[in-house]
């Protein structure tokens, strides 16, 4: 069995070519310890997903190795360990976190907040922005329909596809989602995790957190387990939906039947 413990298991060791290997992080809100000596790694093009129930330190470890809130512990990223992580030097060298709240300009329009997605980019001397738009347009056609719409006037799914959509501006290495289907509509949630699959066909590496615990495993390649801020489990996905322990906590009854039927 592949799922075991953080104490005594290595860490997706099928990862043959880390993009993000973090080991042993700690992250504490003044005397109260969020997350214990997580480890974590991502490989090239792999989907890696988190899964655990609320408050389980899941966003305050995505915002960590961002460096958007202090911690102690390892995060090499392509292959650079970074001592602190600072969020822009991060962005500079590809990683894109699209947060759960998904942070849009909601005054600004469509295209003006995709574009604002490639200003690190901009910055470095880099002026292929209009192209990546153009790929951006591909693989969200509804957004191209709307480029000229207000942010702050569209659906919970479009919202979401934008900030997607603006993480890619940045044509990142590896790209982070904090809760993509939180508060959609399963038609959308299912559109959401099609798109998630289809980055992985065009080589990006992601860190998926989740809830919706059913649609994580089936697009993962990689899952690991938080509860109260320690990793409990981890394995391939497929292995981790089949086992007993993860279907009465996260699955219910009939796990990898009712999801079989949820497609």
């Amino acid at each position: 069995m592949t799922q075991q413990t953080q104490a005594s298991a290595p860490s997706n060791a099928s990862a043959k070519n880390p993009v993000l290997e973090v080991k042993e992080l700690c992250v504490s809100y003044g005397k109260v310890e969020a997350l214990t000596n997580a480890s974590i790694t991502v490989g090239e093009g792999q989907i890696v997903t988190v899964i655990g129930p609320n408050g389980a330190g899941k966003t305050t470890m995505l915002s960590a190795i961002m460096g958007v809130l202090g911690s102690r512990g390892q995060v090499a990223f392509d292959g650079s360990l970074e001592v602190v992580p600072e969020v822009e030097r991060m962005v500079a060298r590809g990683m894109t976190l699209v947060p759960e709240k998904r942070e849009l300009f909601g005054e600004m329009s469509v295209e003006d907040n995709l574009v604002l997605g490639a200003f690190q980019r901009y910055r470095m001397g880099k002026r292929d922005h209009a192209q990546t738009l153009e790929e951006v347009y591909a693989l969200f056609p509804r957004l191209k329909e709307r480029r000229d719409q207000h942010a702050g006037t569209m659906s919970g799914g479009e919202r979401q596809m934008l900030a997607v959509g603006r993480a890619l501006m940045a044509k990142p290495k590896l790209l982070m989602l904090d809760e993509p289907s939180l508060g959609l509509a399963p038609l959308i949630v299912r559109e959401i995790f099609r798109i998630i699959s289809e980055l992985r066909r065009r080589g990006v590496s992601i860190l998926l957190v989740e809830q919706n615990a059913r649609a994580a495993l089936q697009v993962a390649d990689y899952a690991y387990v938080l509860e109260t801020g320690q990793i409990a489990m981890q394995g391939p996905a497929h292995e981790l939906a089949d086992d007993p322990r993860v279907i009465e906590a996260y699955l219910g009854f009939g796990g990898k039947h009712q999801a079989m039927l949820s497609t």
